[in-house]
C-alpha cells in the first residue's frame, strides 16, 4: 500500500478521506462532471507547458502494468542520459508520485516543474510540490529549484496559440523549502492513517484546505444526515461548525441567533424559526419602482476554455453563444419570447450581437439574475467587436438585477437554504416550474454540451437534440425571472403571492412598477 501525492492531499483535506480511499472506496462519490471537465482542461493545457521543453521524453502509462513498470522506466531514462522527462514516477519506501516535468541539471541534481491549469500559484500547489520534493530527496536526489507553470490569463489569442505567452512560470523554491519539515511529519501521519484498521474521526469540523463542502458529500455516505441538520446552515465554515458541535447542536432550528454573525445565516435562521417567509414590502416596492417598461428578461449561456478557442479571447473568458429574451412591452402586454443560439463552429460574437441588437429595444429595463455576469459578457463582446462597443455599454446602463431582493434579504424563505441562486429560489416561489424535467439543468452542463456538439464535434450525432435542449434550458432561465418578478409584484400590490398558475402568468397583467406606491 503506497501513499501517492493525491492520497497525501486527501489526507490533508481530511484524514478520514484517505482512509476511505484505501479501505472503503465505494463511499467516495465519483468525480462530478464539472470536476472531470476541470481535469480535461488541465490535460489540454499540459501540451503547451511541455512545449517549453523540446528535449522532453514522455513516459507515463496506459495500463496498470505500465504503471507498475514506470519507476523502473523512469530510472532507466535518467541513467541513460535523458535530460528532461514528462510523467516519470518515483517511489521511496511507502510514498510515490508522478512528476509533470523533471529536468536534470547536475549529478543527481534536478529541477522540478508542476503544471497547473489555474491562473496563479495556490497554497495547494506548494503543499503538493513539498511532497514531491520529499520523495525525490528520499530517493537520493537533490532538488535545486521548484517551479509552477500555470495559465497566464492576460494572454489574448491571435492566430495559433503561442505556448510561450499562454504559460507563466513562477519559482516557488523558497515556499516549498519552508514546507518540507512539516511535510515529513504529515507523511508519517498519513501512512499511519492509511495502515490503520480504524477510520479516523470523520467529523466535517476537521476538514481543511477549504474542503468542507466537498467533504460533506462524502460524509453523508458514512453517517446518516437527516434533513434540517446543522450542515444545512448557509456559508458554513469549519470554525462555525466546531462552535456548533461544542454546543452539542445537531439541528438547524436549534441554533441560537447569537451564535452566528453572518447576515445570511441570521436571515435563514430567523425565517426558519418564524415558520414562514420574511419580507420587507416597502423595500420590494422601492426596488420594483426602478424598473421601466418595456421589460427585457435576459440571460446568456457561454463557452469557456483554459486555452482560448477564438481570436480576441483570453483563458477562461466567458464568451456568449446563446441568449434568451422574454419581453413585456407594456403593463397589460402579452409575454413575448425570442433568443439566439449559435449552431456553427465559428466565433458566435458577431452573429449573436447582430441578433441581439435587432431584438432588444433602445429603452426599458433589462432584467438579469446576477447582473455582474451579463455585464461582463457585454463588456467582452464590446471589446471583441468595436462596432458594437457603444451598444453593449448602453445595455449595461439599463441592467437591473432581480437577484438583489433575495441577496439583500428583502425576501427570505428558509427553504432557500440561505442561497440567492435562481435554482434555489424558483422551486420555492414557483414550484410548477422546474429544471428537474429538463435534460440540461444547469449552466455547466449547457456549456459542456454545446462545446462538445458544436466546437469539438464529439457529440455530432446528438447535435440537433442538444440544441433543442439548450433552447429549453435557456428559455426557462428567463421565464423563471418573469415568474419571480410577478411574485414580487403580487407582494408589492398586496395580493397573495404564489396563488397564480403558470398558465395565468404566460400573459401577465402587471401593475406598472412606476405606479407602485413606495410608501417611504
Amino acid at each position: 500500500m503506497l501513499l501517492s501525492k493525491s492520497d497525501y492531499m486527501m489526507y490533508l483535506k481530511h484524514p478520514a478521506w484517505l482512509w476511505l480511499k484505501k479501505h472503503d472506496k465505494k463511499k467516495i462519490p465519483e468525480a462530478s462532471a464539472d470536476l472531470q471537465a476541470m481535469f480535461d482542461a488541465g490535460h489540454d493545457f499540459e501540451a503547451y507547458a511541455e512545449a517549453h521543453f523540446p528535449d522532453g521524453v514522455q513516459l507515463g502509462f496506459d495500463s496498470y502494468f505500465e504503471y507498475l513498470s514506470l519507476p523502473a522506466r523512469t530510472t532507466q531514462a535518467l541513467e541513460s542520459g535523458t535530460k528532461t522527462i514528462f510523467q516519470g514516477r518515483f517511489e521511496h519506501k511507502k510514498t510515490t508520485f508522478i512528476c509533470d516535468v523533471l529536468r536534470v541539471v547536475g549529478d543527481n541534481e534536478l529541477d522540478l516543474y508542476e503544471i497547473k491549469s489555474s491562473t496563479s500559484v495556490k497554497y495547494d500547489h506548494i503543499v503538493d510540490l513539498a511532497f514531491q520534493v520529499t520523495v525525490l530527496e528520499g530517493c537520493g536526489y537533490r532538488v535545486r529549484s521548484v517551479y509552477v507553470m500555470h495559465v497566464d490569463n492576460s494572454y489574448t489569442r491571435n492566430g495559433e496559440v503561442d505556448s510561450k505567452q499562454i504559460v507563466a512560470t513562477e519559482d516557488v523554491s523558497e515556499d516549498v523549502k519552508g514546507q518540507l519539515p512539516q511535510t515529513v511529519r504529515n507523511i508519517e501521519g498519513a501512512i499511519e492513517v492509511m495502515e490503520s484498521a480504524k477510520m479516523p474521526d470523520p467529523s466535517p469540523a476537521l476538514a481543511q484546505l477549504g474542503s468542507l463542502e466537498e467533504w460533506l458529500e462524502v460524509y453523508k455516505n458514512i453517517v446518516p444526515v437527516v434533513d434540517g441538520s446543522i450542515y444545512e446552515l448557509c456559508r458554513l465554515n469549519t470554525s462555525t461548525l466546531q462552535l456548533l458541535e461544542a454546543e452539542g447542536l445537531t439541528k438547524l432550528a436549534d441554533i441560537p441567533l447569537e451564535l452566528v454573525s453572518v447576515k445570511q445565516q441570521r436571515w435563514q435562521l430567523e425565517a426558519l424559526k418564524k415558520g414562514q417567509p420574511i419580507y420587507d414590502e416597502k423595500k420590494i416596492k422601492k426596488f420594483l419602482s426602478k424598473l421601466e417598461y418595456p421589460l427585457y428578461f435576459f440571460d446568456y449561456e457561454t463557452l469557456s476554455s483554459t486555452v482560448p478557442y477564438f481570436d480576441g479571447t483570453r483563458p477562461y473568458q466567458q464568451v456568449p453563444f446563446q441568449y434568451s429574451l422574454h419581453i413585456i412591452q407594456t403593463p397589460a402586454g402579452e409575454l413575448e419570447h425570442t433568443g439566439y443560439l449559435h449552431a456553427d463552429n465559428t466565433n458566435p460574437a458577431k452573429p449573436l450581437s447582430e441578433a441581439l441588437k435587432s431584438q432588444i429595444g433602445e429603452k426599458g429595463t433589462i432584467i438579469t439574475w446576477n447582473m455582474s455576469f451579463e455585464k461582463s459578457c457585454n463588456t467582452l463582446l464590446g471589446n471583441m467587436l468595436p462596432e458594437y462597443k457603444e451598444f453593449y455599454a448602453s445595455l449595461n446602463k439599463r441592467i437591473n438585477d432581480l437577484m438583489l431582493p433575495f441577496r439583500n434579504g428583502l425576501y427570505v424563505d428558509a427553504k432557500f437554504g440561505g442561497s440567492a441562486s435562481i435554482k434555489k429560489v424558483l422551486p420555492v416561489l414557483v414550484p410548477e416550474l422546474s429544471y428537474k424535467n429538463l435534460v440540461i439543468q444547469e449552466g455547466g452542463s449547457a456549456q459542456r454540451s454545446w462545446m462538445d456538439a458544436v466546437l469539438y464535434g464529439i457529440r455530432a450525432g446528438e447535435k440537433e437534440q442538444i440544441l433543442k435542449d439548450l433552447e429549453e434550458y435557456c428559455a426557462l432561465d428567463t421565464l423563471a425571472m418573469v415568474e419571480i418578478y410577478q411574485f414580487l409584484i403580487d407582494i408589492a400590490t398586496g395580493k397573495n403571492p404564489g396563488s397564480r398558475s403558470q398558465l395565468e402568468t404566460t400573459t401577465p397583467k402587471n401593475t406598472p412598477p412606476e405606479q407602485l406606491s413606495i410608501g417611504i
